[in-house]
């Protein structure tokens, strides 16, 4: 009986004090699942002329300083270059979320998007708020979410345990 009471107040508080961290975690979590599939989280991959990159790393940054949107200054403004040898493709992304695909044979720009799924993930991990809220809130709320997930399932088993001992207990007679 104690171990029943225990477990619920447990549950109850800690699922409480963890609510809001939670439920940002478990909101970005769904929203990166399906990051391939809705264009808005992350544009889709465009496919380009050739498997075999043939432009220059200098008609990179020319490719992305042609789009105004993407605000490229220089190479300090890029923060990665991804290159999809399979797609015939590349995507610059820029320190700015947005992104520039560019055909790695032609040095064309195929799409120009703002790209959401890297903010979405700093939400998701809690890096959005500063490392005191990654470390301070995000990190003990995961852990608070797997004592849930044990007290719950803890409260869930104890009524067939009780069932089947109180089966038992009559067999004997």
């Amino acid at each position: 009986m104690a171990s029943t009471w225990s477990n619920r107040w447990i549950h109850y508080w800690l699922g409480s004090i963890s609510a809001l961290p939670v439920v940002v975690i478990l909101v970005s979590g769904l929203l990166l699942q399906v990051k391939k599939q809705v264009p808005w989280v992350q544009p889709p991959e465009q496919k380009g002329a050739g498997k075999i990159p043939a432009i220059t790393m200098g008609a990179i940054l020319e490719a992305c300083q042609s789009v105004p949107e993407a605000g490229v200054v220089s190479w300090g403004d890029i923060s990665r270059v991804d290159i999809r040898p399979s797609r015939g493709m590349m995507k610059v992304l820029v320190k700015n979320n947005w992104e520039v695909q560019i055909d790695f044979q032609t040095g064309q720009v195929l799409q120009v998007a703002y790209r959401r799924s890297d903010l979405i993930e700093s939400f998701h991990d809690g890096s959005w708020f500063g490392d005191w809220a990654k470390i301070g809130l995000f990190l003990p709320a995961g852990l608070i979410l797997l004592v849930l997930w044990v007290t719950g399932l803890v409260l869930f088993v104890q009524p067939y345990r009780r069932k089947g001992q109180r089966g038992r207990d009559l067999a004997k007679g």
